[in-house]
């Protein structure tokens, strides 16, 4: 198959949020925009109304969302909670990303691209920073950089030189 997509891995926390938003799509979203079409038709001539045209599109959009919604939980790998390893980075460790030059940290927690939010500190495996996944954490785990990877950042768990997971505090 060449045109095999690459699998969509999410954590469990992840997956309940997207079928809630599947069901806040298919139940709320495509009722509102059946009514906006439904008022849109009301305004006559449907070869000249604006209103229409674009509550259909929308609806086009809406539709889009939630078959895209469908395929990623139908085809999705879980992350369970249970096989996160504090072994080697990955989904749903928890990570401290260390500024070697500057004696800067932050933690983030590894989730799957889809997942990604850094207001929430949650950032994807695929990312630069994220990039240490498959790893074992410690002082000789350098983050990925477009240009190799990166000297001044390492990467250790809730403690300086070790991966943990998320069920663990910091010290």
């Amino acid at each position: 198959m060449a045109d095999q997509e690459k699998k969509i891995i999410l954590t469990r926390e992840g997956f309940a949020k997207l079928e809630k938003e599947l069901e806040y799509y298919t139940s709320v979203r495509r009722n509102e925009i059946a009514e906006q079409i439904a008022v849109a038709r009301g305004f006559g001539d449907l070869s000249e109304n604006a209103e229409y045209d674009e509550a259909k599109n929308e609806q086009s959009r809406i539709e889009a969302k939630i078959i895209e919604m469908e395929n990623t939980l139908r085809n999705c790998i879980v992350v369970e909670d249970n096989e996160v390893t504090t072994e080697i980075i990955g989904v749903g460790n928890t990570v401290k990303v260390t500024n070697l030059t500057m004696n800067l940290s932050q933690t983030f927690t590894i989730v799957g691209a889809n997942e990604t939010d850094p207001k929430a500190m949650k950032i994807s495996m695929d990312s630069p920073i994220g990039g240490p996944h498959g790893q074992a954490g410690g002082p000789d785990c350098f983050c990925r950089h477009p240009r190799g990877n990166h000297p001044h950042l390492a990467c250790g768990g809730n403690f300086p030189v070790s991966v943990s997971d998320q069920k663990e505090a910091d010290p």
